[in-house]
């Protein structure tokens, strides 16, 4: 669903997680800063909001965008993470540059979470102006931030889930 018909700050608080033993790492990405410096705030505000101890809280700062996956690699190496939240902004501008970043962006958080079995959160603004931009680093539209840190708790919890019982698909049990 577009953030144009969704607030980014709303969400369920009795499904989220309790977060006091938990680890997480946050990249925030410099480039647009009064945009990214929003969204790292509301992420910081809802993880303690949810029992996150700030001594259990990593922030790395990478230039821009196109560093977020390596800034959260180089910080999951560097300490033990239940996950990784990454925040960024890429804004349309006159030229094509905004789908090279994004798609990498994407590309190298899934590949992460997909090698690792870490959850890394694609929390990257992807709007087509500034405008657009501040509606969602908390205007209009709620705060990105909100919905990384959310779904980072959630993702976090269902990592360290145990299964109930056994159940084995296939041959042999």
């Amino acid at each position: 669903m577009a953030s144009a018909q969704k607030n980014l700050s709303t969400y369920d608080d009795s499904n989220i997680p309790d977060a006091s033993e938990m680890s997480f790492g946050i990249v925030v990405a410099d480039w647009n800063r009064d945009i990214t410096h929003a969204l790292y705030e509301a992420c910081m505000e809802t993880l303690t909001k949810h029992g996150a101890k700030e001594d259990n809280l990593y922030v790395a700062q990478v230039p821009g965008a196109f560093e977020l996956p390596a800034g959260a690699r180089i910080l999951a190496g560097r300490e033990k993470l239940d996950a990784v939240i990454c925040l960024g902004c890429v804004i349309k501008g006159e030229t094509e540059h905004d789908v090279y970043i994004n798609n990498a962006v994407a590309t190298g958080l899934m590949n992460l979470t997909i090698t690792t079995g870490k959850p890394f959160i694609f929390g990257l603004l992807t709007p087509n102006t500034h405008e657009q931009a501040l509606d969602r680093a908390g205007g209009k539209h709620g705060n990105k931030g909100v919905e990384a840190a959310v779904t980072a708790l959630r993702m976090a919890a269902l990592k360290k889930e145990k299964p109930e019982g056994k159940k084995s698909i296939g041959f042999g049990n």
